[in-house]
């Protein structure tokens, strides 16, 4: 792996910014820091691979009126980081196209800005700045529907508004932020391995791939090493979170097209996988097998029940697409197209179903897979592309976890010993289920965490599923949004 790091001054970064997009890399995490009441420090995060290649680009502002020229118009994504950022640090990007607030509601103060490090407690509620700005489209027979940002049924809160035309999506404005916790101020002042469960429940169904990149970033800063067999046993457990997942969600895709069977189907398989989890880590959502400097199983996963499940997952993936229903339902429905992934930074397997090969386990590896990595791509990037990707990466699942399993033994593996010199910071990197994690930390004089930066592959894909829904009607919807089955608290922190 090769990291390195370059100290600009403001104008010079939108040079350098196009010069690394030119070359490939994308544009992986922008961070402000408050190093000292005088200064701003931005942190922009590009990244490529394979080779495993990061580098930084640390731009000084001035505290007084921070200010950072705009990388809007080279990146999709650049633009959406620097909103956030301004929304809870206050700095400006200067020149943005769409100045409009992206994290913050109605009801904050104006001037108050929660990640400065004299924000205090939360203020009471300010003056409302005026409703949200959405696009209002007009014309003969065009009317909206707002959906939530409440919603039936066991999921978090999102605003929907659907500019429609008889049953014609001609918009989709999601507005979300309605879940901001302060994890990324929850971290500040913690000692290092005391933030592992923060980590893990940043998105509850992601413990593996978050505590995995917040771990991998930890190491870095701290000079602390996995052993190769405490990498193995991570990489086994990154695949047991990503096979539960996908499953629930192959159950739920069949369910939001009429088929309530394959969807109970589906349940039972859940829910001997989450036994299964917990045989292994002793949870059924893998929390503590990831620790810093390695990784405990307390039992590897038993064979024939892998076998079993494997047959019982074959028989769902194939029920459901031979079915002619399902199957006409599924296809053509809100496709992505590869340009649009590509241009908005999708990750996971909402890019791959479209075309992209993106996979951290293979461009920034914390562990070989070698050709058991089949680096799978489907290019129509509709509804049953997205479908097919998850039955096809729960069977590779499958696979990596019974190669992964073979050398390994339970047990506790960790690097015990001292820590050696360290550069302070570190960036941790993980394929999780949903796609690409980045943690970037830095550590304060007294080894706490003095700011910790994570980006969720559902900050990247949310922007997507509006570009998805554009000419389908309003009863894709439900089907297209699980199709996506994006992280709310994943994207707001």
């Amino acid at each position: 792996m090769q990291r390195t790091t370059t100290d600009l001054e403001p104008d010079e970064l939108p040079e350098h910014a196009a010069r690394l997009l030119a070359d490939g890399h994308r544009l992986a995490l922008v961070a402000a820091h408050h190093d000292d009441p005088a200064a701003v420090r931005v942190v922009y995060l590009f990244v490529q691979g394979p080779p495993d290649t990061r580098t930084e680009l640390h731009v000084r502002l001035d505290a007084r009126a921070p200010a950072v020229p705009t990388l809007a118009r080279l990146s999709f994504p650049a633009g959406r980081f620097e909103r956030e950022m301004r929304d809870l640090h206050g700095v400006v990007p200067l020149g943005h196209p769409l100045p409009h607030r992206l994290v913050r509601h109605p009801h904050w103060p104006r001037g108050w800005y929660p990640m400065r490090p004299d924000a205090g407690p939360p203020p009471e509620f300010g003056t409302p700045e005026g409703p949200f700005p959405f696009l209002t489209v007009e014309g003969p027979g065009v009317y909206e529907i707002p959906v939530g940002p409440v919603h039936a049924g066991l999921i978090e809160p999102g605003h929907f508004r659907f500019s429609v035309v008889g049953e014609t999506i001609l918009k989709l404005k999601a507005r979300l932020w309605y879940v901001h916790r302060g994890i990324e101020k929850l971290f500040e002042g913690r000692y290092p391995e005391h933030a592992v469960p923060l980590a893990e429940r940043i998105s509850g169904d992601t413990a593996v791939g978050h505590g995995l990149a917040y771990c991998l970033a930890v190491e870095e800063a701290t000079g602390l090493r996995a052993p190769a067999r405490a990498q193995r046993a991570r990489a086994l457990l990154l695949e047991l979170e990503r096979l539960h997942n996908h499953v629930t969600d192959l159950g739920a895709l069949c369910n939001d097209v009429g088929h309530g069977v394959l969807n109970s189907h589906a349940w039972r398989i859940r829910e001997r996988l989450l036994r299964l989890n917990h045989t292994v880590t002793g949870h059924r959502l893998l929390r503590g097998g990831v620790v810093p400097g390695g990784a405990v199983l307390r039992h590897l996963p038993d064979r024939t029940e892998l076998a079993r499940i494997r047959a019982d997952l074959n028989d769902l993936a194939g029920l459901a697409l031979d079915h002619p229903t399902i199957h006409d339902r599924f296809t053509g429905t809100a496709i992505l197209p590869t340009r649009a992934a590509h241009d908005l930074g999708c990750l996971g397997y909402v890019a791959r179903a479209s075309g992209l090969p993106t996979d951290a386990r293979r461009a920034h590896p914390h562990h070989d897979l070698g050709e058991l990595l089949t680096g799978r791509t489907l290019d129509t990037g509709d509804v049953l592309a997205r479908f097919r990707i998850r039955a096809q990466e729960a069977g590779d699942a499958l696979t990596l976890i019974e190669h992964l399993a073979e050398g390994l033994s339970p047990g506790a593996v960790v690097d015990l010993s001292p820590h050696r010199p360290a550069r302070g910071s570190g960036v941790g990197i993980a394929e999780g289920w949903r796609g690409t994690i980045v943690t970037r930390i830095e550590l304060g004089a007294d080894a706490t965490l003095a700011r910790v930066k994570v980006v969720d592959p559902s900050f990247f894909n949310w922007p997507a599923l509006p570009v998805a829904l554009a000419d389908t009607i309003v009863p894709d919807f439900p089907l297209t949004n699980k199709s996506f089955n994006l992280s709310y608290a994943g994207n707001d922190l």
